[in-house]
């Protein structure tokens, strides 16, 4: 455990500000107000850690509120921040809330989200750890199955071969020949007969191990873990009562088993799992998937806008500045009680994301404001960013469909003057209907490629150069019509 945390400690010592934008900038275009925030939030985590532990649990999370349109990277910000750090990460909509005491979610159940994502992460680990010796043991287990290895029975089989001779008949694929009954063994031959069971078992497994026995069918024993879905929404405490009750019935199933019939290959799978699971301790795991949640965990909550406003009325508006104020003891720090223990949120960086062109930061609530000390408005996409985020990132549109159809033997490829045109259509577009910004380098791609991607495994040419021509070919006319474009474009 020592070690795993010197490790990670090294980790976060290295992902200075400077390096995390450098990494967000391998994926996301431009916004380089926002990468700097959250690199420096990212950054104070490990600062305080440092601190001296009086101090150390006065420092809060810096939390962050991002202002920008559709489609400009607010939600790849938050998710690529996560998965540089390792960290428990969940990523939720304001609007599948509501206020207690109305039909819904209640906010807590996001710090549940985020504490199943953190046990989920750490026992992923804690598998790859020991994912060598479960694999011995799953093979072990197929072979006791292809070759009991129990006691010598003291009559013959009913076929007439000795139990050896049955297992010689599985490894090699021969049919065993019925043998009249024998007289009882000595002593020396017993011996023969154990040694020669061993040299079996041995070659039994070196065949397992290598593959050899992969598309046999064999029945295994396998835990039955099926736990009937149950879900309640509110009032209040309801919810805790849902995850009780699934709790019990889990732990009413646990350790029962049920035969199945599958190959090998599956079995192997299978079992590997179960003594992954056999070999870790789930208390520990408990207990560092609850400190990671609580110090590394991150909660993006997108679409904030739409529950910004104090104004009364009918239907969801009613509820608006109800969600904030349940919202508002999460993000200031509460205990929120999960099946696997109460989980502070004090020090959970919580990034919240909204538009607001309609609505204003100022029409939430204040203490909900005074949250989120730090606020970084992403600007809108125009032709020159498209153009960088056809070809620069490292998952650019680009070369993820020619990577697509290069499955298929087709080598598709764009010159630079195709680019442009896609980037210019793109802005017009979003300039003439609604603004999506980046998202819309999908829709104009997948219908730009559509017929190649239709006729791919049936070409007889597999090289396609794609150029202006036939970028204007296949779109201008579907462009040029603001009232077509608004509908497939």
């Amino acid at each position: 455990m020592s070690d795993e945390l010197t490790t990670t400690n090294r980790v976060r010592e290295e992902l200075t500000p400077a390096r995390i934008v450098d990494e967000l900038d391998k994926y996301i275009i431009g916004q380089g107000a926002a990468k700097r925030a959250v690199a420096v939030a990212l950054r104070n985590r490990y600062r305080r850690r440092r601190l001296p532990p009086e101090l150390r649990d006065e420092v809060i999370p810096k939390n962050i509120l991002m202002i920008g349109p559709t489609g400009v990277g607010k939600s790849e910000i938050a998710r690529r921040l996560a998965a540089l750090t390792a960290a428990p990460f969940i990523k939720i909509e304001a609007t599948k809330f509501t206020e207690v005491g109305y039909v819904g979610r209640d906010v807590d159940s996001v710090v549940r989200d985020l504490m199943q994502t953190s046990y989920r992460m750490v026992e992923s680990e804690r598998m790859a750890d020991v994912e060598a010796e479960a694999a011995e043991r799953a093979i072990d287990r197929i072979v006791d199955i292809l070759q009991p290895s129990g006691r010598r029975t003291s009559g013959p089989d009913p076929s007439g071969a000795p139990p050896f001779q049955l297992a010689l008949g599985s490894i090699f694929g021969g049919a065993t020949q019925p043998r009249k009954p024998e007289p009882p063994p000595s002593e020396q031959d017993d011996e023969k007969l154990i040694e020669r069971r061993a040299r079996i078992r041995r070659r039994l497994r070196e065949q397992v191990a290598a593959g050899l026995k992969d598309d046999e069918r064999i029945e295994i024993e396998v835990e039955h873990s099926h736990t009937p879905s149950v879900q309640v929404f509110s009032p209040q405490g309801m919810e805790e009562m849902a995850m009780d009750i699934q709790s019990t019935l889990g732990n009413l199933m646990h350790g029962r088993k049920k035969p199945r019939t599958m190959t090998v290959r599956e079995a192997r799978e299978v079992l590997q799992q179960e003594e992954a699971r056999a070999l870790i301790d789930q208390d520990a795991i408990i207990r560092e998937a609850v400190e990671r949640a609580e110090q590394d965990g991150i909660i993006f909550i997108d679409e904030i806008d739409k529950i910004a406003g104090r104004e009364g009325g009918a239907g969801p508006d009613v509820s608006r500045e109800g969600v904030q104020r349940d919202l508002l003891p999460i993000i200031e720090g509460s205990t929120v009680t999960t099946k696997y223990g109460p989980v502070k949120t004090d020090h959970v960086l919580f990034i919240c994301a909204g538009a607001f062109n309609v609505s204003k930061p100022s029409d939430m609530i204040p203490e909900l404001q005074g949250r989120l000390p730090i606020r970084v408005e992403l600007e809108s996409l125009g032709e020159e960013d498209f153009r960088r985020i056809l070809t620069e990132p490292k998952n650019a549109l680009v070369r993820q469909y020619s990577a697509l159809l290069a499955t298929e033997g087709v080598t598709l490829t764009f010159s630079d003057d195709a680019i442009g045109e896609i980037s210019r259509i793109s802005a017009q577009v979003n300039n003439q209907s609604e603004n999506i910004g980046a998202r819309r380098l999908h829709t104009v791609m997948e219908r730009l490629l559509e017929e190649v991607s239709f006729d791919a495994p049936d070409l007889a040419d597999k090289d396609l150069s794609v150029d202006a021509a036939y970028v204007r070919d296949k779109l201008e006319g579907i462009a040029g019509d603001s009232d077509l474009s608004r509908y497939i474009l």
